[in-house]
């Protein structure tokens, strides 16, 4: 699609990509506020790099990645580690959709994310493999790790009720 200028450019991406990139900010953080902050760092450098794309899909993996990388820094910064998070109640449609937001949080960051990817954006193993700049076989391996970590936490609860 071709675009007139930089600004109906920009509106357009953060149209079609802003829910994705909060989203994965939010499973990576568990914050609002950082995911607020994640998001608008994310198009502000795409704002100011301006990169030329393939495709939609070289687009959406480039939001992703950095996205990541953004939450990552934010994660290690000495910031963080001199603040509390501030709780606050999500509502569901659903015990069920409850429950297993709360037990994917509770996953470690390697993890939430690749479940993320996966069941979330429906990336193959192998795009994820790209995007996250590791092994395949690793993806596959925190996938079912991921898998099964959720479903003793989700059967555990069943078993505490």
């Amino acid at each position: 699609m071709e675009y007139t200028n930089q600004e109906q450019y920009l509106e357009n991406v953060i149209n079609k990509y802003s829910n994705m990139v909060y989203r994965l900010a939010l499973t990576r953080t568990n914050s609002k506020e950082n995911s607020e902050d994640i998001y608008q760092e994310v198009f502000l450098k795409l704002a100011k790099k301006m990169p030329k794309f393939e495709s939609e899909e070289h687009e959406k993996a480039w939001l992703i990645r950095v996205t990541i990388n953004c939450s990552k820094n934010l994660l290690k910064s000495g910031f963080l580690k001199n603040t509390s998070e501030l709780k606050e109640d999500i509502t569901f449609e659903t015990k069920e959709r409850h429950d297993l937001y709360y037990a994917v949080q509770r996953l470690p960051l390697k993890y939430r994310t690749i479940i993320y990817l996966y069941y979330y954006e429906n990336y193959k193993i192998n795009q994820i493999s790209k995007i996250i700049r590791v092994n395949e076989n690793t993806v596959k391996s925190r996938l079912a790790r991921a898998r099964q970590k959720l479903k003793q936490d989700l059967e555990g609860g069943l078993e505490n009720e």
